[in-house]
């Protein structure tokens, strides 16, 4: 999390993850093995909590959702956007590519090898909401993870915050255009009204309550703050795995039926992953950036708002849908890929700072 004392341009107090988010990964993968047990195994159980919804919002995940996302808003301060013309360089380079790139190499991934390299091997009534997940994956840049990779990296924090705050700003207006415009690209129906639903409930809402829990959270004290986030902070995680046990219930069959629908659907992300944040890095150092705004550039570039995504895979499509698994993918693989990514920036610093 990055503090108000970290924008005004301190060094971080630390620069690990917890213990429980450096594992998301062996989370992910137990709650798919338990979860598609307990699918096969209380069926009914799963069914009733399906179908409560309204206006076609399961209000369960809605609930959840909300714990996943208000906590994690709750670190970005809207104050940092003064901030941006500091380093307009790279600013500009991370934009770039997450709203001129990232979703349109996502949507031609998709379309390379969903429809045509594996679709052979999966379900023909699934392709077209598998490439939906993966669009809806790549349509939004990560919001709270990247304060982790950015001090991984020995990012500017003042950088990071305005970048994220910048983004996160965007989103609001952008994302329902860019994935309506890729999800017509692909000759897939565009659910506007849903879609639109879920940009207020996901991003808009959440938003606003974060930002006044924020500024009521900051009247104590930038200490109460941070123990505050400290405490709110597992929430986040909670929800997000007690999401994961309502969908991979659902996804239990389709899984079992065919396993390796996972590693299908895990090639494209992992390909956009790199291409992105090496694109993001290479363009950095081509303008001039330093090394300190290159790396928290490069892993904004590349990594995903994977909650924003599950959240609005299942409302536009269900918990049964081939979206919802694509961009649940992006969770299994989030922590591990970026981390590589973080492994990489780090040990080409040297590289990245001989200037011709």
């Amino acid at each position: 999390m990055t503090t108000e004392t970290e924008a005004a341009g301190h060094a971080p107090a630390a620069s690990a993850m917890s213990s429980f988010e450096r594992y998301l990964t062996l989370w992910v993968l137990l709650c798919i093995v338990a979860c598609i047990a307990l699918g096969q195994f209380a069926p009914g159980a799963f069914q009733a909590i399906g179908q409560l919804e309204v206006a076609q919002v399961n209000l369960p995940v809605g609930l959840l959702i909300w714990v996943m996302i208000v906590p994690m808003l709750l670190k970005v301060d809207f104050g940092a956007l003064g901030q941006v013309r500091r380093h307009w360089r790279g600013i500009g380079v991370t934009l770039f590519v997450n709203w001129a790139v990232k979703p349109f190499s996502m949507a031609l991934l998709a379309w390379i090898f969903i429809r045509h390299v594996f679709a052979q091997w999966l379900p023909a009534g699934q392709l077209d909401s598998y490439i939906a997940g993966l669009i809806l994956l790549a349509a939004a840049p990560c919001t709270a993870m990247v304060f982790v990779w950015s001090r991984l990296t020995g990012g500017d924090p003042v950088f990071t915050l305005s970048q994220v705050a910048l983004n996160d700003t965007i989103m609001v207006f952008a994302f329902a255009p860019v994935v309506g415009l890729l999800l017509g690209l692909s000759s897939i129906i565009v659910p506007w009204a849903t879609l639109l639903v879920s940009v207020a409930l996901y991003i808009v809402i959440p938003v606003i309550l974060a930002q006044l829990w924020r500024r009521a959270l900051l009247r104590r004290g930038q200490v109460a703050f941070d123990r505050a986030l400290e405490r709110i902070g597992p929430l986040s995680i909670a929800a997000l795995l007690l999401t994961l046990v309502l969908l991979f219930a659902f996804q239990g069959e389709a899984i079992i039926r065919q396993p390796l629908v996972i590693a299908m659907l895990a090639v494209p992300i992992l390909i956009q992953v790199f291409f992105n944040s090496g694109l993001a890095y290479w363009l950095n150092r081509k303008v001039g950036e330093k090394h300190s705004i290159a790396g928290p550039s490069a892993l904004i570039g590349a990594s995903n708002f994977f909650e924003l995504a599950v959240a609005a895979a299942i409302s536009l499509f269900g918990f049964h849908s081939g979206a919802a698994l694509a961009t649940v993918v992006g969770v299994l693989i989030e922590v591990p890929v970026m981390l590589l990514v973080v492994r990489v920036v780090n040990r080409s610093r040297g590289w990245y700072e001989r200037q011709a």
